[in-house]
Parts: C-alpha cells; structure tokens; sequence
C-alpha cells in the first residue's frame, strides 16, 4: 500500500479541513474567494504551462528560502514585479480563468 505523503506543515486532518471548507462553499462564496484573490496586492496572476509548474513553485521557494535567511524572517518583496503597475498592483497584460 502506497504510503501518503505531505508537504511540510501538512497533515491528514489539515487536508481534511482544507477539503470541508471547499466542499461546503457556495458558488458564490468561491467566486467572491477567486475575486478577492484577484485583487491581492503585491501579487500577479501568470498562466504558464503545468510542465513548468514544478520549476517555478521551487525558484519561488528558493527565493522564500533566501530572503528568509537574509532577513531572519519572511517578509514580503518591498520591490514591485517587473513589468507591473506598481500604482495599481496589475501587470499590463490580461486577466483570464
């Protein structure tokens, strides 16, 4: 039997809760949750191909890692994006989903 495995922090019950709350969502509530999501500053929304989705959640980790390291705590990038409004928080390019 193939033995579950977790990220760090991560448990059964963590999963379980995780999985309740979506379940017992509203279509409404789910799309108020993608929205605010949306709107989020300091970050982008990105379409890039699921092959490189591995690669780019570890160059996002190593950086955590790094920045954390430097700094003695995580924080957020005080820098904007490139290619980003830094006014507004969107990138020039379109929204899609």
């Amino acid at each position: 039997m193939k033995q579950n495995r977790f990220p760090a922090g991560w448990d059964e019950s963590r999963v379980r809760s995780v999985l309740e709350h979506y379940e017992q969502q509203t279509e409404d509530e789910a799309a108020a949750e993608d929205e605010a999501a949306f709107r989020k500053r300091g970050q982008t929304v990105v379409l890039i191909p699921k092959r490189l989705v591995p690669e780019v959640t570890r160059l996002i980790e190593v950086r955590q890692s790094r920045r954390q390291t430097r700094q003695g705590s995580p924080s957020a990038d005080p820098k904007p994006a490139t290619g980003s409004n830094h006014r507004s928080g969107r990138t020039r390019g379109r929204y899609t989903h």
